[in-house]
Parts: structure tokens; C-alpha cells; sequence
């Protein structure tokens, strides 16, 4: 957090609430244009490529599956579902995902270099570069985006056994997701965007605490002791990682219950990196100014504690950025219509499309507050995105063959 300096300290720190339905503008606004030569890690993707790809990091249990999930359905693959890959007959033990026809989801999970045994034999987490085969993974990443199929292998997770290869053919949207997708500057140029999901550790602690005690019967000290274990790890080769991404999902404790500690009512904040090519960040009311809104009252049904948004400006490791967050969380997923109205440059197709999203996959982790809410419009920027380099690549066809 001592990387990220916004100029939102009014909208987010204070435990002061503005009257109901009030948004209040705290600086002059400044529409700022940024040239789009001015890119992250994900620029370097060539325009000539056949296949998008999407790099989505995370620790484990910190929302990647959810996240595709929501993908999934902004794609059109039957209402959030992604099947396992067939390629080569060894589906059951695939952690590949396919979306219909238009993406697939490589874990990355798959370029483990060590198994299980191997790893605790030599005293290495999953999370430790050396356990993973960062060549095979830059090979087959760039194979795929160039429209060339692979033999990708296949990490199993319940044997904890590397199981025979599996075909898997270049898609329109290739996601690679997992520890390491940004770690390796190879893998990292061939990003056409990139996504950190940032859980924070009160957030990760409470949310392992929750399914481990009460779902596995794991005790507090043995939860405690597995989340310290892979944190030197952690630190040193996953979190590094989210100062390259071009949007970067942040969960925090809430701000509205004074030392909340049971990671119920989350504070969730966006971070949009400006100037990123073929993404547009999301902006509340007036893009560029600092503002604070608190949209309860006649038209949003908010029980304690409430909700507040804010959106404003800063720095994260040195790079403009826009930051939305949400505090709090809804109510009646319906009524976020309301809130939607006020959001611009979502991307969507449509009045409502993201309320709709968000009601089609309300059993989804996270629907009621800003996780989900976020989740869902990165998933719709990850198509515009998509559409536009489909543009792109069609217009210059086109201008090739006129000047042929």
C-alpha cells in the first residue's frame, strides 16, 4: 500500500458520512488526456498477433476462478460455465477451461517443473520460481498467440503429479492465470492486459479462516501457521508482480464498521492504469475529479453500514492511475441500475448490462459488494478490448489490400 499515493484521502479515509444520495465533488475537475504511446507491460503485444491474451495473477483462494466465471459469462459461455479441455482424452485431470468459442483459460498451475514430491523434497513452495518452467511457458504463450497449437502439460492436482501433455489450440482470448503470468518479462510482454486481484492479509485471513475452520475443522493456530509459511514466498514472487498490471482489484477492510475483523463488509477498490492501450478506465460523474458519493436513500436500499463510493486520481508504482471503490455492499442487486447509471466507460452494450451480469451470477463469490462489481466490468472492458484489436487488424487488412 506505501506504493499507491491517491488523491482520495478525503473520499476514503474519513469514517464521516456526507446526507444521503449526496455526492461531493472535492477538487476542481481535470480532464486529463494521456497519450497512448505511454503504456505498461501490455503494449508490447503485437498488433499482428492472431490471439488476444489476458494475464490474471493471484495468490491461491483470492477469486481467480470467480473472476473467470464472470468472464464466462460476459463471453457468452452459457451463463458463466467453462468446460474442461478435451484435447487429448485426459480431460478429467485438465485444468484447462474453454469458454464456447471464444476464449480458453490456461492455469498456470501446468508449467509446475517440480511435483509435489519433488518440491518438498528440495524445500520449495509452488510459489518459488524455480519450481516452474518459465521457457516452456513463454514458448507456448507466444506459440498460441501466433494461431499455433500446443502440448501444453498438465500439473494434477489432486496426485500432485505432472500427468501427460494435452493439445490445446490457439483460441480468440487465451487467459493465463495463476501465480506467475507477469513474473517472467517474456511472458509479461506478450500481455495485451493484464489483472492483479490484491487481497490484503486481514481480508486473506479472515476469508481462510471461514472455509478452513468451519469447512475443513482446521484450527486457528494450524490456519495461522499455513498463511505464514507461504508468505516469505508470497512477498518476494507473486506480490511484486502487481506494479506491472494494467488493472489492479484491491480488497481491504471496510472503513464503515470501526475494527471490523470478520472480512464480511469489504472496502474494494479498482486501480486503472492511464494511457493503457485500448482501455478506457472507468470514471464516477466527472472523469478526473476527486469525489465521494453516498448513494443511499429513495432510489438505493442500504442497511448498516451503508455504501459509499469514490473515485479519484493518483500514483501506483510510479504510473498515473484512476481509482473507483466501493465500501459497503448492496442490498437488492436490482437496484444497482442506479449506481450504474452514474459509472462511464464500462464498456457495455447496453442499459443495464452490468446489473444484468451481476443478477444472472448473484450466487457467485462476492455479488453483493465491489469484488463482484468489478469482476464483472473488467470483464466487459476484456471484450471491448478484444473487439477493438479485431478492429484494428480487419481496418489494416483491409488498407493492405487497397494499396496492393
Amino acid at each position: 500500500m506505501a506504493a499507491f499515493t491517491a488523491h482520495t484521502s478525503a473520499a476514503t479515509t474519513s469514517h464521516h458520512h456526507s446526507p444521503a444520495g449526496t455526492a461531493a465533488i472535492l477538487l476542481q475537475s481535470r480532464r486529463r488526456v494521456y497519450s497512448p504511446s505511454r503504456v505498461s507491460c501490455s503494449s508490447a503485444a503485437a498488433d499482428k498477433s492472431k490471439t488476444v491474451v489476458i494475464g490474471l495473477a493471484a495468490d491461491s483462494g483470492c477469486g481467480k476462478s470467480t473472476f473467470v466465471r464472470r468472464l464466462a459469462g460476459v463471453l457468452g459461455g452459457g451463463g458463466g460455465a467453462a468446460s474442461p479441455a478435451r484435447g487429448n482424452g485426459n480431460f478429467p485431470g485438465s485444468n484447462t477451461l474453454v469458454v464456447g468459442d471464444a476464449a480458453t483459460v490456461v492455469c498456470l498451475d501446468d508449467y509446475h517443473s517440480l511435483d509435489r514430491a519433488g518440491r518438498k523434497a528440495r524445500g520449495l513452495t509452488a510459489l518459488d520460481p524455480r519450481a516452474n518452467d518459465f521457457d516452456l511457458m513463454y514458448e507456448q504463450v507466444r506459440a498460441l498467440k501466433e494461431g499455433r497449437a500446443v502440448d501444453k502439460p498438465v500439473y494434477n492436482h489432486v496426485t500432485g503429479r505432472l500427468d501427460p501433455p494435452e493439445r490445446v489450440a490457439p483460441p480468440k482470448i487465451l487467459v493465463i492465470e495463476g501465480l506467475h503470468p507477469m513474473y517472467d518479462e517474456r511472458v509479461r510482454d506478450l500481455l495485451d492486459f493484464s489483472i492483479y486481484l490484491d487481497i490484503s492479509d486481514e481480508v486473506k485471513f479472515a476469508w481462510k479462516i471461514q472455509r478452513d475452520m468451519a469447512e475443513r475443522g482446521h484450527s486457528l493456530e494450524s490456519i495461522k501457521a499455513s498463511i505464514d509459511a507461504r508468505k516469505p514466498d508470497f512477498e518476494a514472487y507473486v506480490d511484486p508482480q502487481k506494479q506491472y498490471a494494467d488493472a489492479v482489484i484491491e480488497v481491504l477492510p471496510t472503513q464503515l464498521i470501526p475494527d471490523e475483523e470478520e472480512g464480511k463488509v469489504l472496502r474494494v477498490r479498482l486501480i486503472m492504469k492511464e494511457g493503457v492501450r485500448h482501455f478506457a478506465p472507468v470514471y464516477l460523474f466527472d472523469e478526473g475529479s476527486t469525489i465521494t458519493w453516498i448513494p443511499c436513500g429513495r432510489k438505493l436500499s442500504c442497511s448498516y453500514p451503508g455504501i459509499k463510493f469514490a473515485y479519484g486520481f493518483g500514483a501506483y508504482y510510479g504510473h498515473e492511475v484512476s481509482v473507483l471503490e466501493m465500501d459497503g455492499q448492496f442490498d437488492k442487486l436490482d437496484e444497482l441500475i442506479y449506481v450504474e447509471t452514474h459509472l462511464s466507460n464500462m464498456s457495455s452494450r447496453f442499459y443495464g448490462e452490468v446489473t444484468q451480469q451481476m443478477l444472472t451470477h448473484a450466487g457467485f463469490p462476492g455479488s453483493s459488494n465491489g469484488t463482484g462489481l468489478f469482476q464483472t466490468i473488467l470483464g466487459l472492458k476484456i471484450r471491448d478490448l478484444y473487439e477493438q484489436i479485431v478492429a484494428e487488424r480487419a481496418a489494416a487488412v483491409t488498407a493492405d489490400a487497397i494499396n496492393v
